[in-house]
């Protein structure tokens, strides 16, 4: 019989293309893991993955299995949701994507909550992957993240921003109202290893002919911006993150930019869940020149 646990360690699999990294995410040996692996197949009958030195790849068997998993997954999470929700307050179980300010989404939960004084807000911190793959195994209801046109669940912009430059307003070139990527060569820079155009930003500077000296790499965006505030360096982040002691500048060909939005689950949810999301949607949509910066 296929047991739960089975799953979360294939689809681990899946999303990391790695034992090493999908045992690290489900919080298991990699031995223990690659045992579940085993006993799954063994369940199934039918080989899942193909291994090479550098690499995991689904068999075509494993690509089949992949939408019946995020499946059946998604049912068993719906359902511990609702037992764990009888009698007691709505839950609202809410992603956010990593690099939404958290200026941005305190101000949205400390608005809504006064209104919803009743409800229990489950939240989950993640990438944009990792949020999609959240959505898709139904452990979140809705997420506050980026809006593509390839998305396929419901989605409901709400605000575009750039990208700029954020250096200490004691910094030289804080002066200027825009900036030249060329004034950044051998510049100290910090890297903000979770930003969804990283690699599109160190190709620019690379186009530029331009080197900046790494000094700092984190995931963790209001660190970055408190040790730009502190002199260490300079980064890129959208525009809405604003601190004490930072100035944001645009760069000149640096026209990179987002669409935030609500994504909705897919799956069907029970009609009272069904109305807190609208209740949580038209509440956000409503307040949103309040929770949001100018940009």
């Amino acid at each position: 019989m296929i047991e739960n646990y089975q799953l979360r360690y294939f689809l681990a699999v899946v999303e990391t293309g790695s034992f090493t990294k999908a045992a690290k995410r489900v919080f298991v040996t990699q031995p223990t893991l690659s045992a579940g692996i085993k006993k799954l197949e063994a369940d199934l009958g039918s080989k899942l993955f193909d291994r090479t030195s550098k690499r995991v790849f689904l068999t075509e068997s494993g690509t089949r299995f992949v939408p019946h998993a995020k499946s059946i997954l998604y049912q068993l999470n719906l359902a511990e949701a609702d037992i764990k929700s009888t009698g007691h307050s709505q839950v609202l179980r809410l992603g956010i994507l990593m690099t939404v300010p958290a200026s941005v989404v305190s101000n949205i939960l400390t608005a809504f909550m006064r209104e919803a004084t009743s409800l229990v807000i489950e939240l989950f911190e993640g990438t944009e992957q990792e949020i999609q793959n959240r959505l898709d195994e139904g452990k979140i209801d809705i997420a506050l993240t980026i809006v593509r046109a390839t998305l396929k669940q419901d989605k409901i912009p709400l605000y575009k921003e750039g990208y700029s430059i954020a250096l200490a307003d004691h910094h030289p070139l804080a002066k200027m109202d825009i900036i030249h990527p060329a004034e950044f060569a051998g510049e100290p820079t910090i890297v903000r290893s979770r930003c969804e155009i990283l690699s599109e930003t160190s190709r620019f500077f690379t186009d530029h002919n331009v080197r900046p000296r790494l000094v700092y790499n984190t995931s963790q965006d209001e660190r970055a911006l408190a040790m730009v505030a502190a002199g260490v360096g300079f980064t890129t982040m959208p525009d809405n993150y604003k601190m004490e002691g930072v100035k944001r500048i645009k760069m000149i060909g640096y026209d990179f930019e987002r669409e935030i939005g609500l994504i909705k689950s897919e799956y069907q949810l029970s009609e009272e869940r069904i109305n807190l999301l609208d209740q949580f949607i038209s509440f956000t949509q409503s307040h949103l020149p309040e929770i949001t910066y100018e940009s």
